[in-house]
């Protein structure tokens, strides 16, 4: 299944994207399985041939879970969760569009949750924490979370460099300040232990 990718148009310049996600395919789970049932039932009265009344309301239930699914497939289709070299974006909406944005360099940290269940279909929750006015921002049905998460650590590393080489390049004094600060966010976000980060800060202040 392919969806509406991220429009081009809504990137800012040289901005690049990194990941564009739909909802992992157990998004249709809840609508997919109800339409399920309710055929099994239908098939199960004309078997045996139940009253007419019953079969009336299996019939309703069978049109009501396929709209439910036709319904939630075009939510999957217009539902983006993108990674650029700037932001991590959220995109929903079939007729009017809502979204989040957070910039990699306002993510504080990112978790990601999943079941055993979950595990085994690859799916699962992410939950980003920022600066941003957004706070602590949950995304669900995520394919491969913990790719994801990965991903965002090494776009926020690139995109960390690429900001203090222009600081560097504008104000050399402000080198050992600003990869000092880049070593922080590093072991905050879990990527240095706070054993390799003491390391690196005393080779740096030693340089």
């Amino acid at each position: 299944m392919t969806g509406v990718p991220y429009p081009k148009n809504l990137l800012n310049d040289y901005e690049t994207v990194a990941l564009d996600l739909h909802p992992h395919w157990w998004h249709f789970a809840e609508p997919a399985i109800t339409l399920v049932i309710a055929i099994i039932i239908g098939i199960v009265l004309v078997s045996v041939d139940g009253p007419d009344w019953l079969n009336l309301v299996v019939l309703v239930a069978i049109v009501l879970a396929a709209i439910w699914l036709v319904v939630r497939y075009v939510q999957w289709m217009t539902t983006n969760f993108v990674i650029t070299s700037d932001r991590v974006i959220f995109r929903h909406g079939v007729i009017g569009k809502s979204g989040i944005e957070i910039p990699l360099e306002r993510v504080n940290s990112v978790h990601f949750r999943q079941s055993v269940f979950e595990r085994i279909i690859g799916a699962g929750d992410l939950l980003i924490e920022s600066g941003s006015d957004y706070g602590q921002q949950r995304f669900t049905d995520i394919k491969n979370p913990d790719q994801v998460q990965r991903l965002i650590h090494s776009q926020m590393e690139v995109n960390e460099d690429r900001m203090y080489q222009g600081r560097r390049d504008t104000d050399p004094t402000s080198d050992i300040g600003s990869q000092l600060e880049r070593l922080e966010g590093l072991r905050d976000r879990g990527t240095l232990t706070p054993e390799e980060f003491e390391a690196q800060k005393r080779r740096l202040l030693g340089q």
